[in-house]
């Protein structure tokens, strides 16, 4: 009969399985446990002699074989902290990362608090960037388009669960679920910008993320490329397009930017010191 195991005697388990990825071992191990007993992660540290009965040894153990095999934590527990939401993650969805964080910042930096704009996130996956900024401005429309009928309905059901009603969401790729609208303040997307044969492709959490939203073209531009040639016609004057892009894209995005016709054209660090947000404003 094995004997019973505390929270501290299973962790160290779980850390010494965890050598994927050791500079991060213990913080999934711990969020793995904290949703095995239903408590925050704080819990674990004031009880570490509290002993786990054999079914919650049983689906910890299950979970730390699955994430040593490289499924991501986002997966295993099903949902991603963004912007304090905790959101609804599938495998239908890209999982929200710190640094698009970043591109929330920037945009409410943009929009006064009281005010009432139309603003798209265009490709909004698990509706992240879309929740945090209906969130932080009540007072305006947000427009959340994917096209991925899965992911839209992983966004709409991460917007109920939040109470957040000022977000509507439409199926269609880019700007062709833009149709009969009219023209918006704001303009937000953290579009697929990888190259398709990158072998960070092969690494980590994304090889369980679909390629659909990581990967554009040969050199990862084929989506910002369009987003940042068609958008104007869809911003009002004065209106800011925002967009997320890979560390080494920021000279190539700005120039894009800046050729399409843009003003204010400025990029922005993410922080980890990485290039990351490219924004523009129309005329």
């Amino acid at each position: 009969m094995t004997m019973p195991m505390s929270i501290q005697q299973v962790l160290a388990i779980a850390v010494a399985k965890l050598t994927q990825q050791p500079e991060i071992a213990r913080l999934d191990a711990e969020l793995l446990l904290a949703h095995v007993l239903h408590k925050p992660r704080t819990w674990l540290h004031t009880w570490p002699e509290y002993e786990l009965n054999a079914e919650q040894a049983l689906e910890f153990e299950q979970l730390v074989a699955r994430r040593a095999e490289g499924e991501p934590v986002a997966h295993l527990l099903s949902y991603q902290e963004f912007w304090s939401l905790d959101l609804i993650v599938t495998p239908d969805t890209l999982i929200p990362r710190p640094e698009t964080e970043r591109l929330v910042e920037l945009a409410l930096e943009r929009i006064p608090a009281e005010a009432a704009w139309q603003i798209a996130d265009l490709g909004t996956g698990t509706g992240a960037i879309a929740l945090a900024l209906a969130k932080e401005r009540p007072g305006c429309r947000i427009l959340a388009t994917d096209r991925s009928a899965p992911a839209l309905a992983v966004a709409h059901n991460n917007a109920r669960r939040h109470g957040l009603g000022n977000v509507t969401f439409r199926e269609g790729n880019w700007f062709e679920a833009l149709q009969g609208e009219a023209t918006f303040d704001m303009i937000v997307s953290n579009p697929p910008y990888i190259k398709e044969n990158d072998p960070h492709l092969q690494q980590g959490d994304v090889r369980f993320e679909p390629a659909t939203a990581l990967q554009a073209g040969q050199h990862g531009l084929d989506d910002l490329q369009h987003l940042i040639r068609e958008a104007l016609p869809h911003l009002k004057p004065g209106g800011w397009l925002l967009l997320e892009h890979s560390y080494d894209q920021a000279a190539e995005v700005m120039h894009l930017l800046q050729q399409a016709g843009y003003q204010q054209v400025h990029d922005y660090s993410d922080l980890t010191g990485q290039p990351r947000v490219a924004a523009g404003c129309k005329p």
